[in-house]
């Protein structure tokens, strides 16, 4: 199992954070149940297919993403923390390499403050990827909570 430190400087982090109009232990299991999971993770257009989710520490994630017009996306994870329904924090063995550190902070009964951070190694790779995802994550937050109000 892998024990790193989920802290890293900003410059190498990219953040995105929402207030979800849902109590945090349903957005907590929108985000570990992978009957749910399937259904939103990506950008708009993407669909799922899960070849292994082990949410424990050392579990493994394996999954494909497939694009809405071409290409087939391999992802390899490993979970690192679950605390539930507070954190999970995992770590990406496909390219391109990052850590995702989520969490989930009740702010009252039906609101739940969810934080995700993408943790490079250095700022040149964060940057790398910046340009390309900072509209996307926020595309795979409006499927969540498109998903949440099915559960």
């Amino acid at each position: 199992m892998t024990t790193e430190n989920p802290l890293s400087a900003p410059d190498c982090e990219i953040v995105t954070s929402r207030l979800i109009k849902f109590p945090r232990e349903l957005v907590f299991r929108a985000w570990t149940d992978p009957d749910h999971l399937k259904n939103w993770w990506g950008p708009a257009g993407f669909t799922n297919t899960f070849h292994e989710f082990d949410l424990r520490p050392g579990g493994k994630w394996d999954f494909i993403m497939h694009g809405p017009e071409k290409g087939n996306y391999h992802n390899s994870c490993e979970f690192i923390q679950i605390t539930e329904p507070e954190l999970i924090y995992w770590k990406r063995y496909s390219q391109p390499l990052f850590r995702v550190l989520v969490t989930f902070e009740s702010i009252s009964d039906d609101q739940t403050f969810v934080v995700f951070k993408q943790i490079f190694d250095t700022p040149a790779e964060c940057e790398k990827i910046k340009k390309h995802v900072v509209d996307k994550n926020e595309e795979v937050f409006d499927r969540m909570e498109e998903e949440l109000l099915k559960m």
